[in-house]
């Protein structure tokens, strides 16, 4: 564990592949979805430890992403700080529900001085969003995390999250908005993969097309994968053999092109 928020997890054998070293295994920035289980999020760390990645996990409290200033973009800020200072060389990033708006924080922040982070960002060379939840899906998303199974506290934290954004603008809502700006107009560029359901009303798919209708306009490449019927981010747990098939060829896909781009670099250098 790095802190309360970040824990790194590895594994020193993998089955499919055998890194030289940490510098050279990718490392996959994962945020869960509010109050995940760890017998749930492990299933996607067993993803890429089978790959030989590791995964470092990042996630924050309902308490944090009710007051970002002292809350998630600390979070933000730490992680940014660990990535910049960090020697490996290929980063993903796979975030699910909430987590997008965690990152959209981190965004800020690396938007805040492009030129000291382009290193960092460009070491980021694929992204993966599962049941992405924007701002118009706070009250939703929310109270469902907290009190899946309650119908009356579910019903009493929406009416709160609306009175939330509602009366507490400086200190909350204007920081959700520009995180989700940020979302939509990213400066990190890597591929990007989707996961979505027209049934999920929190993770909503106009939410995510109007993402990836921003992505696409600035020249990214962006994958797509909806289902008709599913649930929040139980995509893998629905749609196991679909999902996999679709995270593995874009991931083989996202390492093909580096290797390419390493023979090409290579060549060029007449070795």
């Amino acid at each position: 564990m790095i802190n309360k928020n970040m824990l790194m997890v590895t594994r020193n054998l993998s089955k499919d592949k055998q890194f030289t070293n940490n510098d050279v295994k990718p490392l996959v920035v994962m945020f869960p979805w509010l109050l995940a289980r760890k017998k749930h999020v492990f299933k996607y760390y067993d993803i890429y430890l089978s790959r030989g990645y590791d995964v470092l996990s990042v996630s924050i409290t309902p308490w944090q992403f009710f007051w970002p200033i002292t809350g998630t973009q600390v979070v933000a800020s730490d992680l940014v700080d660990y990535l910049y200072n960090c020697s490996r060389q290929t980063f993903f990033v796979h975030g699910f529900s909430v987590g997008a708006y965690l990152w959209g924080e981190c965004l800020v922040k690396l938007n805040s001085d492009l030129a000291k982070y382009s290193m960092m960002m460009s070491k980021i060379k694929g992204q993966i969003w599962d049941s992405a939840a924007d701002i118009t899906e706070t009250s939703k998303g929310l109270p469902q995390a907290m009190f899946p199974r309650n119908a009356f506290l579910k019903s009493t934290m929406e009416k709160y999250v609306d009175y939330h954004l509602r009366t507490f603008y400086d200190t909350a809502t204007q920081h959700y908005l520009r995180a989700s700006q940020l979302f939509h107009t990213t400066p990190v560029r890597a591929p990007s993969l989707v996961f979505v359901s027209k049934n999920d009303p929190i993770g909503s798919v106009i939410a995510n097309i109007k993402a990836k209708e921003s992505w696409d306009s600035m020249g990214m490449k962006v994958y797509w994968k909806c289902w008709e019927k599913s649930r929040h981010v139980s995509h893998l747990m629905l749609h196991r053999d679909e999902y996999l098939a679709a995270l593995h060829s874009f991931l083989d896909s996202v390492e093909n092109e580096l290797q390419q781009n390493i023979v090409k670099k290579v060549s060029s250098l007449g070795v």
